[in-house]
């Protein structure tokens, strides 16, 4: 404590963030404060942050309120995901607001604060990394909308109603109800000494009082979490591991419920608890369990398992989400939701996909051929594309999957598995195209290499992906004269998700529902390929069609006509003075413009050398610019002139970036505080030029780049 009463912020009372850990036991605990030696000298006194060891203080000049408790926040996410340490917090207030120079100031003392913890041996993996990891995006550590908030009050409430039994939460793909779920966990085994320390804001106050009235009812709640699907469970055990309070043994299969009886049941996804139709090896099992709980077979379903082991039972359910005849009957949970004894809340804000609700009803209608001609999916938040050709979609796909990780490729079940047995095998042809099924069941998400494989339904429900490419098959195609999308079931190869089904009507739901399901996975954006060309002919109505960045060069002309039809070609490797000199010499070099692209005394092409912009920009490619543009270049590639050959690309004095201005302001406006030339590119050696005030005279922007002609 000596140390800490001479650090000023400390002793002065300054808004800061600290982390109590300690190495042996690997505890930590995240907080802010205002008081820190008084927060220290409490914490000494609580029987467990007592035994923390090492204390680290994070602070700054330009801290505020808003700010601590933003970064607070944010460590207490990231280093629950990190798993270097295992979490003493509570879940319940963590901020996630806006504030003054959030995103232009604050992130950034958030990375280098991050990466210093790493220095410290205080955290292990990049924030990259952990974004894209399931622990993360699982974890109860969550900052909840107000919806999500008034669905957590809602819940207590029903679970501390003496006349209730059973709760139905609806909501579909991506409204939040896994996160609801495991949320709810947290916050009932948390510890009661950490809510009384936290501080509570008023909207708070009822949940509060809420948990306060649950702990007095049940002080050691019996609790498991039901998850009928085995890699999604493997996945939330993952996330149950590192959380003071939770254990993995909490997450159950339907079948473990024999094994006594609960207090409180949560079940999610729901929708695919089973019934006795096409089980496959699982017969066995199921038979097993219904006699352990004296239930008759042929009429049971694992719904009659939790209703029977729970006191309480909390369904996250979703009907558009059934893919299967195994799922068990909607009539079976349109029943409990008509029990007087039952309760049905619906989850309706979107929570996974950035295109929101919108996307989410326009997908609906989409496959039900409900959109009027004319109806099309814009958004400048959502990357959403119909592509002509496979090829390009897969080359998509990775470039995603370079920048951004998590980006998959998906398929209706319609090609056999044959690789699953002759590993050498491909699955897949389409055209110039061979890929194989995933190669694991467990978790293929995750698994390296997957990023070269296909997925299906049941490798992909309830995970989360940055890009989801998806493959309609076969057995999926559009009828122009009936103006409908029809199943052709020869083509669709889940043997246990068609056998049973004698009504066409009933296949083909399962079948949408499986594609309406594997297009809400992408977070950033879903792209969607089409073997039946009526089908793909139909969805390029609706879908905006990927246009490549490659445009591919005019056939030659009889004759280059400067500025009508080419423009001038500079060989910038050649190149021994700037720009402005180089554009005076007398133009020997013209190059023919691909037809659609501008033309103008403004633009010119040169060859782009260098593998920094390979993502988008081959090695070696003809590409079109614009001459020293006008407006804003935040986000735009523009090529950039050098004083030192150092900085450019292959030996030249020019480079190819990205260009992101990060401005500040000042009582003169707006001014750039840093620029960043940034590279995109597969190779992870390639590093970020970062200009500050000594180093802006040294670059100046040429040109925008427009395309690659060759």
């Amino acid at each position: 404590m000596a140390s800490i009463q001479t650090h000023a912020h400390a002793a002065g009372h300054w808004p800061l963030v600290y982390i109590l850990s300690d190495g042996a036991t690997r505890n930590a605990y995240v907080g802010e404060t205002t008081d820190t030696l008084t927060r220290l000298g409490t914490h000494l006194k609580h029987p467990h942050k007592k035994r923390l060891t090492t204390v680290h203080l994070i602070s700054s000049e330009r801290f505020n309120k808003s700010a601590t408790l933003d970064i607070e926040s944010s460590l207490i996410k990231y280093m629950a995901a990190d798993g270097c340490f295992r979490l003493l917090n509570g879940n319940l207030g963590l901020a996630d607001h806006n504030y003054f120079q959030k995103d232009e100031l604050y992130s950034r003392i958030f990375r280098e604060t991050w990466d210093k913890l790493r220095a410290h041996g205080v955290a292990a993996h990049s924030l990259e990394s952990i974004d894209n990891s399931d622990v993360f995006k699982y974890s109860p550590y969550k900052s909840l909308s107000a919806d999500q908030r008034e669905g957590l009050i809602e819940i207590m409430r029903a679970l501390l109603s003496p006349g209730l039994k059973n709760l139905m939460v609806e909501g579909g793909a991506g409204t939040g109800k896994s996160v609801l779920a495991i949320f709810l966990f947290k916050l009932i085994h948390t510890d009661d000494a950490e809510l009384e320390l936290h501080e509570f804001s008023e909207e708070e106050t009822e949940l509060r009082e809420l948990l306060a009235a649950f702990k007095s009812r049940y002080p050691k709640p019996r609790m498991a979490l039901v998850v009928p699907m085995a890699s999604f469970r493997n996945t939330l055990k993952k996330a149950f591991r590192n959380i003071a309070g939770l254990r993995p043994d909490m997450v159950i299969s339907p079948s473990e419920l024999v094994q006594g009886s609960y207090d409180i049941v949560l079940v999610d996804e729901s929708h695919r608890l089973r019934k006795r139709v096409n089980l496959g090896a699982y017969y066995g099992a199921f038979d097993k369990a219904c006699a352990a709980l004296g239930l008759d077979k042929n009429t049971c379903s694992e719904i009659d398992w939790v209703t029977q082991q729970s006191s309480k039972a909390v369904f996250f359910y979703d009907a558009g989400q059934s893919i299967k005849p195994s799922d068990a009957n909607a009539a079976d949970f349109q029943a409990i939701k008509s029990s007087p004894d039952s309760k049905v809340m619906r989850l309706v804000s979107q929570f996974r996909v950035q295109g929101g609700s919108d996307y989410v009803q326009f997908l609906d209608d989409l496959l039900n051929v409900h959109l009027p001609d004319t109806g099309t999916f814009h958004s400048k938040k959502y990357e959403f594309l119909m592509f002509d050709k496979l090829s390009d979609m897969v080359k998509e796909i990775d470039r995603r999957n370079q920048a951004h990780g998590l980006a998959r490729l998906v398929a209706g079940y319609a090609w056999p598995w044959i690789s699953r047995k002759d590993p050498d095998a491909y699955d897949i042809r389409i055209a110039d195209v061979q890929l194989r099924w995933n190669s694991t069941t467990i978790d293929f998400i995750n698994t390296p290499g997957a990023e070269h494989e296909v997925g299906c339904i049941h490798t992909t429900q309830g995970y989360d992906l940055n890009y989801a490419g998806v493959i309609f098959g076969h057995e999926i195609r559009y009828d122009a004269k009936l103006d409908q999308i029809v199943i052709d079931k020869d083509n669709y190869h889940d043997r246990n998700g068609k056998q049973t089904i004698d009504d066409p009507e009933e296949l083909k739901q399962y079948i949408l529902n499986i594609y309406k399901t594997i297009m809400l996975r992408g977070i950033k954006g879903t792209f969607v390929y089409a073997c039946d060309e009526g089908l793909r002919n139909y969805l390029k109505r609706h879908i905006p069609v990927y246009r490549s960045t490659i445009i591919p060069l005019a056939k030659p002309a009889e004759k280059l006509e400067p500025y009508v039809n080419a423009v001038p070609f500079y060989d910038l490797q050649a190149a021994a003075g700037g720009f402005s000199a180089l554009q005076h010499v007398a133009h020997e070099h013209w190059i023919a413009v691909p037809q659609g692209m501008p033309i103008g005394k403004d633009i010119f092409a040169c060859r782009v050398v260098g593998e920094s912009m390979n993502t988008i920009i081959p090695n070696g490619a003809t590409c079109l610019f614009r001459l020293n543009p006008a407006g804003s270049r935040n986000g735009k590639i523009v090529l950039v002139e050098c004083d030192d050959i150092q900085d450019g690309d292959a030996g030249s004095r020019y480079t190819v970036k990205e260009y992101e201005s990060i401005k500040v302001e000042t009582d003169d406006g707006w001014q750039h505080q840093r620029i960043l030339l940034k590279p995109r590119s597969d190779d992870p050696g390639m590093a970020t030029i970062e200009l500050g005030d000594d180093d802006a005279h040294r670059y100046r922007v040429v040109g925008e780049f427009l395309g690659v002609i060759d």
